[in-house]
C-alpha cells in the first residue's frame, strides 16, 4: 500500500471518528445548555496539555529528521571515499587498477539494486555487500607498491576504504526504525488525550466548530505520519536515496 493512501486514510478516518463523536455527544447536551459555562481550569488545562504535546511533536519530527538527514550523509561520503578509491588507483598498474575498478563497480551495483531493497525490507546490510568490500580492501592492501609515486598513494587508498567502511557501518545502524516503542506509545496516547480533551469544551454541531475539529485531528494524523514516514530513512517514501552513488557510478548503478 502506497504511503500516501496510508496517509489519506488516517487523517480520513482521525476526523471522521472525531466528527462522529462530536454530532452524537451533541445529542446529550441539554437545549438549554451553555457551552460559556465551561470551567475556566478545564480551559487552561485543555491549552496546557495542547501545548505540551505540540512542545513533544515538534521534537519527534526534528529527531527523525535528523537521523534522516544523517543517514543520506553517510550514503553520500560511502560514494565518495568509493569515487575516491576508483579515482586514485589510476597510479598503479593497468591490471591493478582495472581489478581495483571492477570490485568498486560491483559493490556499488549490489548496493544500488540489492542491499538498498534488503535494508528497506530487513533494515540491516547484506553479507554479500560485506563480502564485495572486503575485496575492494584486498584489492587495495595486498598490493605492494613499486615506485615512489604508487608509495604514496597506497595509505590514502588505504584510508578511502576505512572510511567506506565505515560509512557503510554507519548506514547500516540508520537502516532501521529510530523512534523507540516507548515513544510511539506517547505520542499516540497524548494524540487521543489532546483530540478527546475537545469534547470537554462542550463543542457543538455548528459548521465552524465541526471544521475546526476535524482540521485539528487531521492536522495531528498528517504530524503522526510524518514521524512514522521520517522513522525508516531508508525504507519508506520520504527516504534517503541512492543519489550519490548513482551521480558517481552511473554505469555501475544502471547494472
Amino acid at each position: 500500500m502506497s504511503e500516501w493512501l496510508v496517509l489519506t486514510i488516517a487523517m480520513a478516518s482521525a476526523c471522521a471518528v472525531v466528527l462522529t463523536i462530536a454530532v452524537l455527544s451533541n445529542r446529550r447536551i441539554a437545549e438549554d445548555d451553555d457551552p460559556s459555562e465551561t470551567p475556566d481550569v478545564i480551559e487552561y488545562m485543555t491549552m496546557m496539555i495542547g501545548v505540551v504535546y505540540a512542545i513533544v511533536l515538534g521534537l519527534a519530527i526534528a529527531g527523525v529528521w535528523e537521523a534522516r538527514g544523517a543517514a543520506q550523509e553517510s550514503v553520500r561520503l560511502e560514494a565518495q571515499a568509493l569515487h575516491e578509491v576508483s579515482a586514485r588507483s589510476a597510479v598503479y598498474p593497468a591490471e591493478v587498477r582495472d581489478r581495483i575498478r571492477a570490485d568498486v563497480d560491483a559493490y556499488v551495483a549490489h548496493v544500488v539494486g540489492d542491499e538498498w531493497r534488503w535494508m528497506t525490507d530487513h533494515g540491516s546490510l547484506t553479507e554479500e555487500g560485506t563480502r564485495l568490500l572486503d575485496r575492494v580492501r584486498a584489492d587495495v592492501t595486498e598490493y605492494v607498491p613499486r615506485t615512489d609515486h604508487e608509495g604514496q598513494a597506497y595509505q590514502p587508498l588505504v584510508d578511502q576504504v576505512a572510511a567506506v567502511d565505515d560509512a557503510r557501518g554507519a548506514r547500516g545502524q540508520n537502516a532501521g526504525a529510530t523512534m523507540p516503542g516507548v515513544v510511539w506509545f506517547g505520542l499516540i496516547t497524548g494524540a487521543v488525550v489532546t483530540v478527546g480533551l475537545i469534547f470537554t469544551l462542550q463543542i457543538r454541531r455548528t459548521f465552524r466548530e465541526l471544521l475546526l475539529a476535524g482540521l485539528f485531528s487531521v492536522l495531528i494524523a498528517f504530524l503522526l505520519f510524518l514521524i512514522w514516514d521520517f522513522d525508516a530513512p531508508f525504507g519508506r517514501g520520504i527516504s534517503a536515496t541512492t543519489a550519490p552513488f548513482v551521480d558517481l557510478f552511473p554505469h555501475a548503478a544502471k547494472g
